[in-house]
């Protein structure tokens, strides 16, 4: 997203963000693209979602996402009888080896996940007691008006695009936009993701049950994941439409 600036604006230098916005900026990106990359690797080695409490390979998922050759593979090895008479016993092994099986994928996925959280928290902590989050990320009430949010969306679908701010005051629907990945959607997957710990939650059980269970919470987990690759994608397009030297000055070396 972009705050769009008026023509007569274009030629004003770039302000830039503050040092620790910058820094924290680049954090949480570099945190997010690895998450995305591990993330989807382990989504890759069981690509089915379920609600509540259990669900495997022997039980009903809600959405099964075609992403890898996991998903609706070759078949089941056979039941298993450990004694003479008695009822064989499903297994859930594949009739072939599955990839990822020393899960590095979820060791990279836990290590950027407390970049995440740090950086995170740091931003939370400087934007709170600085005044950034109220004074740059939360809409006023007047803004939410529907003549200013269509007035706000019209100047983004508009090309060419005018020049954009290298950084504070936002428009309206960047002020909504980020106030939701900041306050919403990161807190969710950081939330979510210790729910499916089960370090985490022998600790602290009532966290899984905030969620109904680890595998609602992965299923949470999973479209607070896809809101965010969302926002990342319009995002970068907004700034390349808005100025992208510009915008890419204000975020590094600042005004």
């Amino acid at each position: 997203m972009a705050a769009v600036l008026p023509v007569e604006s274009s030629e004003r230098p770039v302000a830039g963000h503050a040092r620790w916005v910058r820094l924290t900026h680049w954090i949480l990106a570099a945190s997010v693209l690895t998450l995305a990359f591990s993330g989807f690797e382990i989504l890759m080695v069981h690509p089915r979602l379920y609600w509540g409490k259990t669900g495997n390979d022997l039980t009903p998922a809600i959405l099964e996402l075609p992403v890898s050759r996991n998903y609706r593979h070759g078949g089941w090895a056979p039941p298993v009888t450990f004694d003479r008479g008695s009822t064989p016993v499903v297994s859930a092994a594949r009739t072939y080896d599955i990839f990822n099986q020393n899960s590095w994928g979820r060791s990279l996925h836990f290590l950027a996940a407390w970049f995440l959280l740090l950086a995170g928290l740091a931003y939370l902590a400087a934007g709170f007691l600085g005044g950034h989050v109220w004074r740059d990320l939360l809409p006023r009430p007047r803004e939410l008006a529907p003549r200013v949010l269509w007035q706000d969306l019209a100047a983004h679908l508009r090309l060419p695009m005018r020049p954009a701010a290298g950084g504070p005051p936002y428009g309206v629907l960047q002020k909504l936009s980020y106030a939701v990945v900041v306050l919403l959607a990161l807190p969710l997957m950081v939330v979510t993701g210790l729910a499916m710990s089960p370090a985490v939650t022998a600790a602290y059980p009532g966290l899984m049950d905030l969620f109904g269970g680890s595998q609602s919470a992965r299923t949470i987990h999973f479209f607070a994941f896809a809101a965010l690759m969302l926002f990342l994608l319009v995002h970068v397009a907004m700034v390349a439409l808005s100025g992208f030297r510009r915008q890419l000055r204000a975020m590094t070396i600042g005004g």
